[in-house]
C-alpha cells in the first residue's frame, strides 16, 4: 500500500461505532478516477468513522490524493492495481486476464481482511463472477443477489432483489433472496418483521408463470413475514418492505423506474419553462420541486449490495458523479458496522432449513 496515513492514535471506533475500512475502486467508473476521489473526499470529511483505500494505478491517484485539502484527508490512502476492467469485458477474461485489476485487486481486500466492505463502479458481471470467485458464497447460497433500496411512499424505501446477477433463477433460488433480503431489511433498517412479497402479474394465486407458482409454495412454508404476490405499482406504494423476482425482471424494473423518475423531472421542466408566467409560478414552487426531485433522485439510492456472499461488495453504477458513488460508500459502513454478512448467515441459516423441495 502506498501514500498509507492514518489518524494519531490508528482509533479503531468512534464512539459506539467500529472504524469501517472501504476498499473503493477508484479506476472503473465512467466517470474517471477524479470522480471517485472526489466521493472518497466527501465520504471521509462526512463521517469519522470510515477510512478508504483508493486502489487503482497510483501515478493517477497520488497526485488527486495528495491535492485534497478537506477534513479526513488523512483517512485516505492508495493501494496500487496496474490493470482496469473495462465494460466491454466478460467476467471470465477480467478473472483470467486481469488478476492485478482495480476490481479484484479491491475485493482481495476484502477477503485478506485489510479492507471490511469493496465499493465498484465496474462491469456487473466481472465484479459479481470475480466477488464469487475470490470470497464464496455462504453456506445454503446457490447464487448472490443484488439488491438495493428504491423510494416508498410508506417507509421511505423497499429493497430489491435480484437486479440483474442471475437472469435466470430457480425457486428455490428465489426462496434464498428472500431470505436475504429479508435479513437486510431486518438488519439495515430495524424492521423485525420486514414484509415479503414475490414480484408477479397478479396478486390471485392463478397468475404467474410455473417459476414464481413453485417459488410462492416454498415461500408460504418459510419463517418469514411473506405476504404474497405483488404486483409492480404495488412496489412503491408500501405494501412490502421486500420484493423478490429474478434478475431479468428486476433489472427492467429498476431501469424502467429510472426511466419514469427522469421523465418525472424532464416533463416538469419543460412545463414550468414553457411562458414567463410558468417561469414565474417555477419560482414559487422552487422549494416543492427541489425537494420531489431529492425525494427521487436515483443518485440517492445508489448502492446495491451483493448479498449472498462471505464479504461485502456494493455495486456503483458505471454512470455514477460524486454524489452517488458517496451514497454507495455510505451503504457500504453501514453494512459493514452492522456485520450484515455475519447477521445474514445467522438469519438465513434456520430459515434455508425449512425448504421443503418442489417436486
Amino acid at each position: 500500500m502506498t501514500n498509507d496515513s492514518s489518524e494519531s492514535g490508528d482509533r479503531n471506533s468512534v464512539g459506539d461505532q467500529p472504524i469501517v475500512t472501504v476498499a473503493l475502486d477508484a479506476m472503473s467508473g465512467d466517470l474517471g478516477a477524479a470522480t471517485a476521489v472526489k466521493a472518497a473526499r466527501s465520504a471521509v470529511k462526512n463521517n469519522d468513522d470510515i477510512k478508504i483505500i483508493l486502489v487503482g494505478d497510483e501515478s493517477v491517484l497520488n497526485p488527486l490524493v495528495s491535492k485534497s485539502k478537506s477534513d479526513g484527508s488523512g483517512r485516505l490512502s492508495v493501494h496500487h492495481a496496474s490493470e482496469v476492467v473495462t465494460m466491454e469485458e466478460s467476467a471470465a477474461v477480467a478473472m483470467r486476464s486481469k488478476k492485478d485489476s482495480s476490481m479484484r485487486v479491491a475485493i482481495n481486500l476484502v477477503h485478506e481482511g485489510t479492507a471490511d466492505a469493496c465499493v465498484s463502479c465496474g462491469n456487473t458481471g466481472a465484479l459479481m463472477g470475480t466477488a464469487k470467485f475470490v470470497l464464496k458464497t455462504l453456506p445454503g447460497v446457490d447464487r448472490p443477489a443484488i439488491c438495493t433500496a428504491l423510494p416508498n411512499v410508506e417507509r421511505g424505501k423497499v429493497h430489491m432483489l435480484d437486479l440483474g446477477a442471475n437472469v435466470d433463477s430457480t425457486a428455490e433460488q428465489l426462496y434464498q433472496f428472500a431470505a436475504m433480503g429479508s435479513a437486510l431489511a431486518s438488519v439495515v433498517d430495524s424492521n423485525q418483521a420486514p414484509r415479503v412479497g414475490l414480484l408477479n402479474i397478479g396478486s390471485e394465486d392463478i397468475k404467474g408463470n410455473d417459476l414464481v407458482k413453485d417459488a410462492d409454495k416454498l415461500l408460504q412454508q418459510a419463517r418469514l413475514n411473506y405476504i404474497g404476490f405483488v404486483e409492480g405499482d404495488e412496489v412503491y406504494l408500501g405494501k412490502v418492505d421486500v420484493v423478490v423476482t429474478d434478475g431479468f425482471v428486476g433489472n427492467v424494473a429498476l431501469k424502467t423506474t429510472e426511466g419514469v423518475a427522469k421523465l418525472i423531472t424532464d416533463f416538469l421542466r419543460e412545463e414550468f419553462t414553457r411562458s414567463p408566467f410558468t417561469k414565474l409560478m417555477a419560482l414559487a414552487a422552487k422549494p416543492v420541486l427541489n425537494r420531489l426531485k431529492m425525494r427521487i433522485d436515483p443518485r440517492r439510492y445508489n448502492g446495491a449490495s451483493l448479498l449472498g456472499l462471505r464479504g461485502l461488495v456494493i455495486k456503483s453504477h458505471g454512470s455514477a458523479d460524486a454524489l452517488a458513488i458517496e451514497n454507495a460508500i455510505n451503504v457500504a459502513r453501514v453494512e459493514a458496522q452492522k456485520d450484515l454478512v455475519a447477521m445474514i448467515n445467522s438469519a438465513t441459516e434456520n430459515i434455508l432449513n425449512t425448504a421443503v423441495l418442489i417436486d
